[in-house]
């Protein structure tokens, strides 16, 4: 006899477990399937987040932030180090006891929620029920009354460079390296390969980064991009734009293997060579063999799941949500829409607020933003004001000996109404969390301006660049803005 649930999850990334627990807090009866197993053949939850993505790269950069730092930051604090040197073995220990902390965790959290964990590969079969293939190959079936699929996504591979696990890796294979590499490439210089160039470049490695595009990070506010340009810049960054990938080869034998680099720019064809090779050119959703034919469950053409607002794909009772959907590619997003998704099934009313996902990239300077860009703003022909506060002038991060960067807000010229907050300096990533929720509720750049901030902070910053849309920041001379 099939088993049957009221709700059945597909994937236990950030996306699906969030869904899950949330569905059990609802009262309703839940499985989460999962296919995840960890490097010692383990099944654990988590999904490429917290295995392979979010969590293992962010405690890698702390690590080497920390390592960087000993080694350059220290002096001008009258901190006089010995001989700073690196244990790699110790960080990638540490980095797995974050993951396998994190990921035990939820495991906790789905036994305490009464989550049923099925291990193995889902597929969705007609009238919503489910195919399990475990890890030994066994088939069986569950049905539920409602379906989410939360498979995420992976990394992009190219036939320029076609990994090989070892020398030609992707983000997986990146965070895994036994050694630092003395000359490393990484092929894309979006978020993802900023922040695993910038890991190794702090441990030693020099880094070039080829990048196809012509305009540096234009996803995020253009003035911010070009001071993320010349910040990066000055750490020694070697940014390469426009430049497109011809081929990536594997020379040589043993210890003297090397990736021998084709790329070509407006200038002609050139060559590099590199000890290791990072492929970083973005992530595709993970939408194939996860349903039968039958269903007719309908995707667009580069693999995503057509939904509608609620996350709905066109079976009724079949939802997808995260990496599989429109929308950005991150966790926060994936988990809202698990939680919406949840409430929904529950008769609740829920949604999510697609105009405030907010951005992150983990790098030194951290880079953060939500809302609208000033060249979406142009483009559109919206009026608006912009105000700017740079770190230098904020007494925390002076004291700190962290002062790149600034504070960018843009408000609507008419009504005041913030539109958008980009920042780039020392904690933006918790920064734009306030900017997220000001936006949520409204707020004008007069309501940020009249609201009373802790001294010195480095929230003050979002406070001086409110005062300064209006002209009137206090810190920094300035004419009145007539955007």
């Amino acid at each position: 006899m099939t088993d049957k649930y009221d709700v059945v999850i597909m994937g236990a990334g950030p996306a699906g477990y969030v869904a899950a627990i949330r569905c059990a807090q609802l009262g309703l009866n839940t499985a989460c399937v999962d296919n995840w197993l960890d490097s010692n053949n383990k099944p654990v939850l988590g999904g490429t987040c917290l295995n392979v993505g979010c969590i293992p790269s962010k405690s890698l950069l702390e690590s080497s932030e920390l390592f960087a730092h000993c080694q350059h930051g220290m002096t001008e604090h009258g901190i006089t180090l010995g001989k700073v040197s690196l244990d790699l073995a110790a960080m990638m220990s540490r980095k797995e006891k974050v993951v396998s902390d994190l990921t035990n965790g939820i495991e906790a959290l789905f036994k305490a929620n009464k989550v049923t964990w099925i291990k193995g590969r889902g597929r969705l079969l007609i009238n919503k029920q489910v195919e399990i293939t475990s890890h030994d190959d066994k088939v069986s079936k569950v049905a539920a009354d409602n379906v989410i699929i939360a498979t995420g996504s992976s990394p992009i591979n190219i036939s320029s460079a076609p990994c090989d696990g070892e020398m030609i890796v992707n983000s997986t294979g990146a965070l895994a390296f036994t050694e630092v590499p003395k000359r490393l490439g990484v092929i894309g210089a979006g978020v993802i390969g900023l922040e695993l160039g910038s890991v190794w470049k702090r441990l030693g490695a020099e880094v070039v980064m080829i990048e196809a595009q012509e305009e540096f990070l234009s996803i995020a506010d253009a003035q911010i991009a070009k001071e993320a340009q010349r910040a990066f810049g000055k750490q020694g960054m070697d940014i390469r734009l426009g430049a497109r990938l011809v081929s990536a080869d594997i020379q040589g034998k043993d210890k003297s293997r090397q990736v021998a680099v084709k790329y070509q720019d407006s200038s002609g064809e050139h060559g590099e060579s590199f000890d290791k090779l990072i492929v970083a050119v973005g992530r595709q959703p993970n939408s194939h063999r996860i349903f039968e034919t039958a269903t007719q469950l309908v995707m667009d053409e580069r693999g995503f799941i057509h939904v509608n607002m609620f996350c709905e794909t066109s079976i009724p009772g079949v939802y997808a949500i995260g990496d599989l959907v429109r929308g950005p590619m991150l966790a926060h997003k994936g988990s809202e829409e698990g939680i919406m998704v949840a409430e929904r099934i529950a008769g609740h009313a829920a949604r999510v607020n697609y105009d405030l996902v907010p951005s992150v990239i983990y790098t030194q300077p951290e880079i953060a933003w939500a809302g609208k860009t000033e060249q979406q703003l142009k483009s559109s022909g919206e009026k608006y004001r912009a105000g700017i506060f740079p770190f230098a002038a904020s007494g925390r991060a002076r004291a700190m000996g962290d002062t790149t960067g600034m504070v960018k807000i843009l408000a609507q010229a008419e009504t005041d109404r913030i539109l958008g907050v980009h920042i780039i300096g020392p904690q933006a990533s918790e920064l734009i969390a306030q900017a997220v929720i000001a936006m949520e509720m409204g707020a004008s750049s007069e309501d940020i301006a009249l609201t009373m901030f802790a001294h010195p902070t480095l929230a003050e910053s979002f406070h001086e660049a409110a005062l300064a849309v209006q002209g009137r920041a206090i810190h920094i001379a300035q004419k009145r803005s007539n955007k």
